[in-house]
């Protein structure tokens, strides 16, 4: 692969995958510095062939890289992740479900070569950072994904245990009754609180579409790869806590948020 680069590039990020002396190198960066990205690619590749995936491959062909093949971002995603399995060790991921949280989220049942895009939905990291524009007037990841770590969602949302007050609930307290539903207290309530309530609902929403999925196609594992997840724990720690609730088996991969990038290089 030594004369190959993979390009992911989303909605919200560009994402480079190429490999030197045997190593395996990656690049992000926000889609508004594409050019700056690009360019400095454009210095190293002179040898190598580029392949695009993501919904600009087309834009960065026609301007940098005519000479480049697109491949397909649904088949390369779970190229790249069936790879990374492989790298960490883990079986290759047959008869599971692989869920790629970027801008959006997408769901892709996996059997063996076989891969089929069985669910979309429009909540993902795009959501996130829109929201915490609302919420926190701010559209840094990191600062964001801090602010939920810190806050206390209890302060926004309608808990089971505040339902049941002073009587014991007969499923886990924490779990939610109703989302952003302290109506009295939101104004009262800090900016980290209103983002630790939305980044729990976030991973509900992403856990009950994983849960009905998994149940109609009889799938135990669940794979999650994705930029949403890059360096945030918060995220990570409320899917596995649902999913393991729900009876599913997750697994994050290292570096998931290049899948596409890598398999786009693979093909």
């Amino acid at each position: 692969m030594n004369n190959r680069v993979g390009i992911d590039a989303g909605g919200s990020l560009i994402k480079i995958a190429y490999e030197e002396n045997g190593i395996l190198h990656y690049r992000k960066q926000p889609i508004s510095e594409m050019d700056e990205a690009l360019g400095w690619l454009k210095l190293i590749s002179s040898n190598k062939s580029i392949f695009l995936t993501g919904g600009r491959a087309g834009k960065i062909k026609a301007k940098l890289f005519p000479e480049s093949e697109i491949v397909d971002e649904f088949s390369s995603a779970c190229e790249g992740a069936n790879y990374l399995m492989r790298k960490e060790g883990l079986p290759a991921a047959e008869n599971s479900l692989l869920i790629n949280i970027g801008t959006g989220t997408s769901w892709f049942k996996i059997e063996g070569e076989e891969y089929n895009r069985v669910l979309g939905s429009g909540i993902g990291g795009g959501t996130f950072m829109g929201m915490g524009r609302l919420l926190a007037d701010s559209s840094d990841f990191a600062n964001l994904v801090h602010m939920s770590a810190s806050g206390q969602r209890g302060n926004v949302d309608l808990l089971v245990k505040d339902l049941y007050h002073p009587e014991e609930p007969p499923i886990p307290g924490d779990l939610t009754a109703s989302n952003f539903a302290k109506t009295e207290a939101i104004n009262a309530s800090s900016r980290a609180d209103k983002m630790a309530s939305f980044m729990n609902l976030i991973a509900e929403t992403i856990t009950l579409l994983t849960v009905q999925t998994a149940a109609l196609h009889g799938i135990k594992n669940v794979i999650f790869i994705g930029s949403t997840l890059a360096g945030n724990k918060p995220l990570q720690d409320s899917l596995a806590y649902y999913c393991k609730m729900s009876g599913l088996e997750p697994i994050f991969l290292q570096n998931g948020e290049f899948s596409g990038a890598i398999g786009a290089m693979l093909r």
